[in-house]
């Protein structure tokens, strides 16, 4: 069991977090096409806290490295910015445009998606294996998957129209890529 503590094993303690991330992620998805929202909406909190720990796991046992980062960047991408969006379109948008709107949501949607990929390639570009930073430069990825949910549920809980939903979605798909100075918790 000496590989759960090699920061060389691929399989070690903290990638094995992640590799649940991706699972939850993967399994997430797979609920979205069943219109079993509220299941895909657990997975999704399963996946970001093994996201939380993955982290924390690979700094206290030394286990960081590159492929370490490629490979939570690879579930934040799945767990924080795909399941989130793809909840949205199926959830919201399928069942509330058509047409022209339809067309509209499907941009935003993947200029979201775009911009979250842009936005942990950077990081990953500009990451230091088992560095942590004071403060991130626009909203990170998993932020921008909580602020989803919330305007997810707001329009669930029709507080918020389908429309001001795609409006928050470009508006924090925008955050993510921006210069705005978000303190490290």
């Amino acid at each position: 069991m000496k590989f759960l503590y090699n920061a060389q094993s691929h399989f070690n303690l903290a990638n094995l977090f992640t590799f649940v991330n991706i699972t939850a992620g993967l399994m997430a998805t797979y609920f979205i096409t069943q219109n079993n929202f509220f299941i895909a909406i657990i997975l999704a909190w399963v996946g970001g806290a093994f996201d939380i720990f993955d982290g924390k796991i690979a700094r206290k046992y030394k286990l960081s490295n590159e492929f370490g980062i490629q490979l939570d960047s690879f579930a934040d991408f799945l767990s924080f910015v795909l399941v989130p969006v793809f909840l949205i379109f199926q959830a919201v948008y399928a069942t509330s445009f058509d047409g022209i709107w339809l067309i509209v949501a499907s941009i935003v949607s993947i200029v979201y998606v775009i911009s979250g990929l842009r936005r942990l390639i950077s990081f990953n570009i500009n990451a230091d294996a088992g560095s942590v930073a004071n403060y991130f430069t626009g909203v990170p990825t998993p932020l921008g998957a909580i602020l989803l949910w919330i305007v997810y549920l707001t329009h669930t809980y029709e507080i918020l129209p389908a429309m001001m939903v795609i409006v928050l979605m470009a508006i924090i798909g925008w955050s993510l890529n921006s210069t705005l100075k978000i303190k490290h918790l």
